[in-house]
């Protein structure tokens, strides 16, 4: 079915009159939501289908996103149980090559079993679409890629079998491929080649409301153009076909970068409200268009209950909260301590964390803004260890940068370090090893090796291989 829609907003333009124009819509096309149930060998990734190639794109899209989805929930725990029990091996491994310990098969702590995801369908409340070529060739796709740009076989398909996905993550993408299509505007697929309409990222909350932040190439058009597209967008979700989307917050960002932040370019607010709330553990969280926040509410909760729980002995006393995002963690555990300090790159999570702060009536936090490795150095000759001092450190795959842990490792007042990470085979390995070394004059770490104690595997991305690792380091 077709429809043709001619937009009363535009014709009241009269700046750039060429840029009046009528738009399209197409209705979207059900797809095969059938899938076929593979059998799984134990220890080992799930094998592709032998006829994984004759499957829809949408299967092949789930199998390359979710992984894990043809197995059932309770494999899948067993399967990232003994993945992390196999890092940890490694992560022994590498200790005892960097100190005088004999390395055994045996990790030598306690990994606890895996803590479940609450939610295993639909848990994630952020979500951002890809535009690129699609299966029938059209480049103005929403959705997500198979392939490489390598190997030019770049195809983006639409995540409709995708059971980490929320249904109303996939509406707001297919509205947004529907306005795009109708748009004269090209997008922006290869910066050099041109093109404007770019990824749009979408957050939910566990209330139901919606944000929207679409990304905009401007290439050379002046800002008088581009206001006419920015008018264009917000008509077709306010009164148009999206509206049925029902946003209540609709961002805007102009950038001729892949990533930036808001300090580089900022969010334009084009309707709705600046902040969407979700709450956690009873304490309420404003989240803004690139704030950090877990993806996954209910395991978030699991996740935070776990570091608690591991931090009960050190109740009282200081907590160290690096790479803290929106204050999350810091926030959540402040009835048990009696000092917070929280450390994050991200100036406008900064501030929704003193926001969070003040919106709970929690007062003994404080947020400090800038690079962990810049700011921690400085901080930490001024903390005292009286009551007791932990550090909470929760980075993103890159790991934290190496003059945090030697800030980290030469602070004698930090007993316990709590070390929370989505990649323990990456990066964070690197960081184990910093922590744990034999001290090392020429790389200035002089402090008391740390030790793990215990490891707790908390489920944060069901029908993915990934899961957070909460690995407890003392000495």
């Amino acid at each position: 079915m077709r429809l043709h829609l001619t937009w009363p907003l535009l014709k009241q333009i009269a700046i750039i009159p060429k840029t009046c124009f009528s738009y399209s819509i197409t209705s979207s096309c059900a797809v095969n939501t059938g899938c076929k149930p593979v059998k799984r060998r134990k220890g080992k990734k799930p094998k592709l289908p032998a006829d994984w190639h004759t499957l829809s794109w949408e299967e092949r899209l789930a199998d390359t996103v979710t992984p894990l989805w043809r197995m059932s929930y309770e494999e899948q725990l067993q399967w990232k149980q003994e993945q992390q029990h196999k890092i940890l091996l490694e992560m022994t491994k590498q200790l005892a090559q960097g100190s005088m310990h004999f390395f055994s098969n045996d990790l030598g702590f306690p990994l606890l079993p895996i803590v479940a995801s609450p939610v295993s369908d639909g848990y994630r409340n952020k979500s951002t679409f890809s535009v690129n070529r699609g299966v029938d060739g059209n480049p103005k796709t929403v959705g997500f890629y198979i392939g490489n740009g390598k190997s030019g076989n770049i195809v983006c398909v639409h995540g409709d079998l995708l059971l980490n996905m929320p249904s109303k993550h996939k509406m707001v993408a297919r509205h947004y491929e529907d306005f795009i299509r109708l748009s004269p505007l090209e997008p922006c697929i290869l910066f050099h080649d041109g093109g404007h309409w770019r990824e749009i990222t979408i957050r939910t909350n566990s209330a139901g409301h919606t944000m929207a932040i679409v990304y905009f190439h401007p290439q050379t058009l002046t800002p008088e153009e581009i206001s006419i597209h920015k008018a264009a967008l917000v008509e077709y979700f306010t009164q148009g076909p999206g509206a049925v989307c029902q946003l209540d917050s609709l961002y805007f960002q102009e950038t001729t970068m892949t990533r930036c932040s808001h300090e580089q370019s900022p969010y334009q607010l084009l309707h709705g409200q600046p902040h969407i709330f979700e709450e956690v553990l009873g304490f309420k969280f404003r989240i803004s268009a690139d704030s950090f926040f877990q993806v996954n509410r209910a395991a978030a909760e699991a996740l935070y209950n776990t570091v608690a729980e591991l931090n009960r002995t050190c109740v009282g006393g200081t907590l160290l909260d690096v790479c803290c995002g929106t204050g999350a963690i810091g926030i959540s555990l402040s009835p048990q301590m009696q000092r917070v300090i929280g450390i994050e790159l991200i100036e406008q999570a900064v501030e929704d964390a003193k926001f969070n702060a003040a919106l709970n009536g929690v007062h003994n936090c404080e947020f400090l803004s800038g690079k962990a490795e810049v700011v921690l150095p400085n901080l930490m000759a001024t903390l005292n260890s009286d009551g007791g001092l932990t550090a909470v450190v929760n980075p993103s795959r890159a790991g934290l940068h190496y003059r945090v842990v030697r800030a980290l490792r030469n602070h004698p007042g930090i007993r316990r370090l709590v070390y929370i990470s989505c990649k323990p085979d990456g990066e964070a390995m690197r960081n184990f090893r910093g922590l744990c070394c034999n001290s090392d004059d020429k790389r200035k770490i002089t402090g008391e090796a740390f030790k793990p104690t215990v490891a707790v595997p908390v489920d944060m991305f069901p029908h993915t291989p990934h899961c957070e690792l909460v690995l407890v380091f003392e000495r």
